[in-house]
């Protein structure tokens, strides 16, 4: 069997497993470490969190289906997530967050390797599941 055999058949799989980690990992962020989301981050969540559902059932449908459903909110959860790095980063003034009241968009609670924040891990997962998607639709399409 081929790479791409496997991939086809076990890419929503693996986009899946992403969005959950992704899911619990921002829970335990805010419940366990008690870091609370800044409005950004209720953005991504937002995106984030029907992925686990539409991917799980995506499981069980024609994978067209199913990345046409998912792509959409998976894009727009990676522009938040791009957005919120520029914020965090400093490249975009803190003056064109929507954080205005609460939490800071701004706010650093991790800081791993001295550039893995939450907001990379954000973008990190919404890109990699982007790119799952976007190579099992063209995978299906040259079948």
């Amino acid at each position: 069997m081929n790479m791409r055999k496997v991939f086809l058949n076990n890419g929503i799989y693996l986009a899946w497993i992403i969005a959950a980690i992704s899911m619990f990992g921002s829970l335990f962020f805010s419940e366990v470490l008690l870091y609370p989301p800044c409005a950004l981050c209720w953005y991504q969540r937002i995106a984030m969190y029907p992925l686990v559902v539409l991917l799980a059932v995506g499981m069980f449908q024609p994978i067209k289906n199913t990345v046409v459903f998912s792509l959409p909110i998976a894009l727009i959860g990676w522009c938040i997530a791009l957005f919120h790095n520029l914020l965090h980063y400093g490249i975009v003034s803190e003056s064109a967050s929507p954080c205005r009241e609460g939490v800071s968009c701004a706010t650093v609670y991790i800081n791993w390797l001295g550039f893995i924040t939450i907001p990379m891990l954000s973008f990190v997962a919404f890109s990699v599941i982007v790119i799952i998607l976007v190579l099992l639709f063209k995978g299906e399409k040259s079948e």
